[in-house]
């Protein structure tokens, strides 16, 4: 009998530190049983202590990279990460509509965790305009929210606000992470547009420097969870349960100068 993979595309810039971007989400995909794929938006230079520079791969050759993947294999899901300009957004957007992609987790990427900006300032438009609607999971942290609403979020009554205001723009699941917010768990929220209910997956605050690309290994285990056919709520729960032991697990070790990444392979690590 013909077996076949769950497949995930990730369609998000390159860390040459290894803790985020593409090298987080093919880590996490295989981490979750699931066979990775790659369109690489832009080359960065970077460590565990910041951003030393930013190479945009030109739209059309993103646009080439997308079509060989779904003209060939396809993707079960599709994770959406660092997009550096409103023309790159363009292209990505006409290309999941022609191609009538489903399953698509958008994380808004665009502040690293050293505070480096990773995005061009007309291009928070053009992902609220283009990619937003098309979204079955929109995942944002705090500032990232605070940058789409234009306004500033700074307590869960804001986040839940902020979460139906999102669902407005575009998404049919807006995941709000709190791991910004001072004090208490690091609780987040999700909104569920057709029902217009809340749902709030609490979380433990782990002490550690370590935080490097936890943003994109959580959208990337939703993105695994959807391919293997789990429900949006279930495929945050559980990326929610993976991305806290891979927090927990790495959160002692040392690697580089700065933030450190997590340990997206401590089920099968020693």
């Amino acid at each position: 009998m013909t077996k076949t993979y769950h497949t995930v595309l990730t369609i998000a810039g390159s860390d040459s530190g290894g803790g985020a971007g593409i090298q987080a989400d093919l880590k996490t995909f295989s981490a979750l049983g699931c066979y990775g794929m790659s369109v690489i938006t832009a080359v960065t230079a970077q460590n565990t202590q910041g951003v030393a520079g930013i190479h945009p791969v030109p739209p059309e050759f993103v646009g080439k990279q997308m079509d060989a993947i779904f003209a060939d294999m396809g993707a079960d899901a599709v994770k959406i990460g660092m997009l550096f300009s409103p023309e790159l957004i363009g292209v990505v957007a006409d290309r999941l509509e022609k191609y009538r992609v489903e399953r698509i987790v958008l994380d808004p990427v665009m502040v690293a965790q050293s505070g480096d900006r990773l995005l061009q300032d007309d291009a928070v438009a053009a992902i609220r305009d283009r990619l937003m609607p098309l979204a079955e999971v929109v995942t944002p942290n705090l500032p990232e929210a605070s940058v789409l609403l234009d306004r500033v979020i700074r307590d869960r009554d804001g986040m839940e606000r902020a979460a139906a205001d999102l669902a407005g723009i575009g998404g049919r699941h807006i995941l709000i992470k709190g791991g910004h917010l001072a004090g208490g768990d690091a609780e987040d929220l999700m909104y569920e547009a057709g029902a217009g209910r809340i749902v709030r997956f609490p979380g433990e605050r782990i002490d550690t420097r370590n935080t490097h690309g936890t943003g994109c290994t959580l959208s990337s285990a939703i993105a695994a969870g959807l391919a293997r056919g789990e429900d949006p709520e279930t495929a945050v729960k559980n990326a929610k349960i993976f991305i806290t032991g891979a927090i927990r697990s790495g959160a002692d070790y040392r690697l580089g100068k700065g933030h450190g990444p997590v340990r997206h392979f401590y089920r099968f690590w020693g």
